[in-house]
């Protein structure tokens, strides 16, 4: 786990000073690999190492996780095959397995040198046979090319900005920004955040020109021409036809060997345990496999309506597991809201994303874990969201009413989803509700139409590809590594998404019951976890601490107003609202408030 930069020279050579700048550029992210700092330089036409006229720069930052001694340093080199890598292969030693067998020989222990390998032996049609999250460049000497590879589910960041004369790659954006010729914000991604809390849906970013590498993808520079083309390695594929019964065991042997795989560590390792599901299965599968009491970490509420703390100490008691709670409150400075816009390099959507960054921060100052398992995913492939249950009627409606009246009927008699679905989670997806805007936010843009999915299989690969592990992924990422921590998905195994996505509705949804799947079929778990009513995402109470503890910073950071001088919104339109908001009125939710107090944070302290 680590952060890389790379520029390649479409035009001449890059010189001393770039070279200075390069190696500045690798080391601003240093918190992402703090062991270790790399760097190579490499005229590819007369194969000579210079700092002085070179035409191919590589960088990298190493967090050690396997093989923490100097053989596992970067960038890594196979002959005339050199490669900067972030991230982790989870079934390296299998890969590893494979190709010793085909008479190839290993100087480290390090899943590195098995991309290295796998390489050299089948080129980059063998990507599709990692199992892990990735952001790699490659250069190949030989073929004249680079190669830029990315994971299947934007796990691992990369980014890239195209000159007249040049590619720079980085793992965060703050690495390219002083490439840019002239800094402006992408005015279509900015109105899509404002209107409509829409973040990571495309490869553009919050900068003009600056934009991410696809997931799934290789972008191939055929260093002769200077021409870049995508290939995509990975696609969603047909499963077989599966019983119900057969399901349940094959979700929980899959999962488990997810969980397995990503056990592998020559560092401490641990979960995050939030009492729900996702967290709870991963924490009793981490245990059971590794036969031993695990570290665990959680964040709980001051505020009793959104805390979960009376289901992570059922899990706490009852399965004995260590842990340490973080519990949040409101005191949130603007020294700590403007730190994790520095990890985070563009605006995010709620103040929960604070508490992900201090709970990771307690993790590193009281643990020595470095490597952490997270229940990111489970809601999208196991269709816990409640607005799956939403989708789930307004499909059933279409094929089969007497069948969508019965599970009507079965969610009202036990008491499940119905009970908890409020209007405000579904009208972001009726068009009448969802392109209505608030009247201080100016009409810059088209909506995104983010109901148009004709089927529940579309609508969960569109949640995983594009609305909603992106994002999340990227939360995650930059909140980690910002304290030198690496972050695992078991529930974004390729495997197991394919799997679950190919399933039935009705194995996933059922009288009213999200996950059914995994509540059947996860019999370890404690019956208070596993058949919970409620559901609760990572929340915090973004409302209550918007109209009184973060009032003064609100109110004071909206004078002389950026958004409204470059034609966002209104300010004195947006002060009203907010004087409603405070007094109570619905219309105007802690979310449209949130989103342009922090993106009047970000301009500014971009220096728009």
């Amino acid at each position: 786990m680590c952060g890389i930069f790379g520029a390649i020279s479409t035009q001449g050579f890059f010189n001393r000073d770039q070279y200075k700048l390069f190696c500045d550029l690798t080391d601003i992210i240093s918190y992402r690999g703090p062991d270790n700092s790399g760097k190579l330089s490499i005229d590819t036409d007369s194969n000579n190492f210079s700092m002085d006229q070179y035409n191919v720069f590589l960088g990298h930052r190493r967090l050690s996780i396997l093989d923490l001694s100097s053989d596992g340093n970067q960038p890594m080199s196979d002959g005339d095959i050199h490669l900067v890598y972030n991230g982790e292969i989870f079934n390296y030693q299998e890969l590893r397995n494979d190709i010793c067998r085909q008479g190839e020989s290993f100087h480290s222990n390090t899943d590195t040198e098995v991309i290295l390998k796998l390489y050299k032996l089948y080129g980059e049609t063998a990507f599709d046979r990692l199992n892990g999250m990735w952001a790699f460049i490659l250069l190949d000497q030989k073929k004249n090319r680079v190669i830029i590879s990315r994971d299947r589910f934007s796990i691992k960041p990369l980014y890239f900005l195209k000159t007249k004369k040049a590619y720079f790659f980085g793992s965060e954006i703050k690495q390219l920004l002083p490439l840019l010729d002239n800094k402006k914000i992408n005015e279509s991604v900015m109105y899509c955040f404002l209107n409509q809390s829409l973040l990571d849906i495309s490869d553009e970013t919050f900068f003009e020109n600056i934009y991410k590498v696809k997931p799934k993808t290789n972008l191939i520079l055929d260093m002769s021409t200077n021409k870049i083309y995508e290939k995509t390695y990975w696609d969603y594929s047909e499963s077989e036809e599966i019983k119900l019964d057969d399901a349940f065991a094959r979700f929980h042997d899959l999962f488990y060997d997810s969980v397995r795989i990503r056990l592998r560590s020559d560092v401490p390792i641990g979960t995050m345990l939030s009492g729900g599901l996702d967290s709870s299965l991963l924490t009793v599968a981490a245990q059971t496999i590794l036969n031993k009491n695990i570290e665990s970490f959680s964040v709980f509420s001051d505020h009793k309506k959104y805390t979960e703390e009376k289901f992570i100490d059922i899990m706490i008691m009852e399965k004995k597991i260590n842990n340490i709670k973080l519990k949040m409150t409101s005191d949130i400075s603007e020294e700590l809201l403007k730190k994790v816009l520095f990890h985070q390099d563009e605006p995010f959507a709620s103040l929960s994303i604070i508490a992900q960054y201090k709970m990771y921060e307690t993790i590193k100052q009281k643990t020595d874990v470095k490597v952490i398992l997270s229940g990111q995913g489970g809601d999208e492939t196991l269709m816990g969201y409640l607005k799956y249950y939403f989708f789930y009627i307004k499909n059933l409606a279409k094929e089969n009413q007497l069948l969508m009246l019965k599970e009507l009927f079965a969610s009202l008699l036990y008491r499940t989803i119905l009970w908890d679905l409020r209007f405000e989670y579904a009208k972001r997806y009726i068009p009448y509700f969802a392109t209505k805007r608030q009247p201080f936010l100016k009409d810059l843009g088209k909506n995104v139409p983010i109901w148009n999915t004709s089927n529940i299989l579309k609508r969960q690969i569109a949640d995983i590809d594009q609305f909603s592990v992106p994002v999340l992924a990227r939360y995650e990422d930059r909140n980690s590594m910002a304290h030198s921590l690496e972050v695992r998905l078991p529930f974004l195994d390729h495997r197991l998404v394919n799997f679950l996505v190919h399933l039935p509705a009705s194995f996933k949804i059922r009288h009213g019951w999200t996950k059914y799947l995994l509540r059947r079929s996860a019999s370890e778990l404690p019956r208070q976890i596993r058949w919970r009513r409620d559901k609760k995402g990572f929340e915090v109470p973004d409302k209550v601490w918007l109209k009184k503890d973060l009032k003064t910073m609100l109110l004071s950071s909206m004078k002389s107003s950026r958004l409204h001088e470059m034609g966002y919104i209104d300010v004195n339109l947006f002060l009203n609202s907010y004087r409603k908001f405070c007094k109570g009125d619905r219309s105007i939710s802690h979310s449209d408030i949130f989103r342009v107090f922090i993106a009047e944070l970000w301009i500014k302290q971009n220096s728009f």
